[in-house]
């Protein structure tokens, strides 16, 4: 089938801004509709109350919010934690662990990236040893062997996988390679004495493979860690959310496509990091209403402040799917045109699919049921 135009529209009816996002008319609420996420032809409806202000909302179809710190137990094995969300393209579960993991792990279903979201140590893989901490992403390529082992403390875990596919960098375009971070910012393992000291170590070596979501186990009279060097453009790397230096406009509430640091075939994943909030008079200091419906919305709070949000807290999880429209809560949407703070605060992971996504039943265990009434006027 041919790929086709977008139907051409260009057209405005009654009262409207000149631009999305800014200036507009007084006492109206922007929503914008639009397709393919923020990718594609959009349209800015402007509306005499904010469009989230329902009463009620029955049916299977809803915002819904997730406290995955309820997620209690520690798993020594990535495969045995708990799926939170699912679909063909994307695995997202939650991982904590307290101790270093007894077995190698090795996933044949896709490319793996841990968000990590407390605690620290070492990976231990193919290529040699990465030190981790708080607020790292690692990137693991599709069947890569690899071991982690906390340094102090228990680590917790967001690991989403690209099913059957890979994970790439956005195409920056007019920006230039160098934004958002700067390659050279990404850490590759080395082959250290550390790492050496590892690969020394006596016993049998137990490799747990995830394929088509069913574990299969190898043993090793020997650790097969035992790589004495390598090469190519093919490697783990580190990546922390604090060397990722944010795009934004002092005059424009850009969309938050511009804060995609993955992607993948079906679905994007984001990094919200701390910025300036836009100065000019009349921009918007809020996330803007929006109907993005061509995607199913996930976000994982990290750390700071999340101004856009009402009783959401660091290791909660919000998911809205595609269908409703959503934006700020009431006592963020008072500060629309002027803050009292001249930045954000905020660490947050977003994931925004193409397929509409399962809630696993670990994440339906810990919900917040009263989530969807967190948009009514106090």
């Amino acid at each position: 089938m041919a790929k086709g135009d977008w139907i051409p529209v260009r057209a405005a009816q009654g009262i409207h801004s000149r631009q999305a996002h800014a200036d507009l008319p007084e006492g109206t609420y922007e929503r914008e509709i639009s397709k393919e996420g923020f990718f594609g032809p959009a349209a800015f409806l402007h509306h005499r109350r904010p469009p989230t202000g329902w009463t009620s909302f029955e049916g299977p179809l809803r915002p819904r919010a997730f406290d995955l710190n309820r997620l209690n137990a520690a798993e020594a094995s990535p495969w045995d934690a708990r799926v939170v969300l699912h679909n063909a393209a994307v695995e997202v579960r939650f991982w904590k662990l307290d101790g270093p993991m007894p077995a190698l792990a090795r996933n044949a279903d896709g490319d793996q990236l841990l968000f990590v979201h407390d605690g620290e140590g070492e990976l231990f893989c193919d290529y040699g040893r990465l030190r981790f901490r708080s607020g790292d992403y690692l990137y693991l390529p599709r069947g890569t062997m690899w071991r982690l082992r906390p340094a102090a403390g228990p680590a917790a875990m967001l690991m989403i996988q690209a099913t059957n596919t890979h994970f790439k960098l956005p195409d920056r375009g007019l920006m230039g390679g160098h934004a958002q971070f700067d390659p050279a910012v990404l850490e590759t393992p080395a082959i250290d004495e550390a790492f050496k000291a590892h690969q020394d170590e006596a016993g049998d070596f137990r490799v747990e493979i995830k394929k088509r979501g069913q574990v299969s186990v190898v043993t090793y009279p020997y650790n097969p860690l035992d790589a004495v060097g390598w090469h190519g453009d093919l490697a783990p790397v580190r990546l922390n959310v604090r060397d990722i230096r944010p795009v934004m406009s002092h005059r424009y509430h850009l969309p938050p496509s511009v804060h995609s640091t993955f992607v993948s075939d079906r679905f994007v994943v984001c990094t919200f990091a701390p910025r300036p909030f836009e100065t000019d008079p009349g921009a918007l200091k809020v996330p803007f209403f929006h109907n993005n419906d061509d995607y199913d919305e996930v976000l994982f709070y990290h750390a700071g402040d999340f101004f856009s949000r009402d009783h959401i807290e660091a290791g909660m999880m919000t998911f809205h799917p595609s269908g409703f429209t959503h934006g700020p809560h009431p006592k963020a949407l008072k500060n629309m045109l002027v803050q009292a703070k001249p930045a954000t605060d905020e660490y947050a992971v977003m994931i925004d699919t193409r397929d509409p996504l399962d809630v696993g039943e670990a994440a339906g265990a810990v919900e917040n049921p009263a989530y969807v009434d967190s948009w009514k006027s106090p």
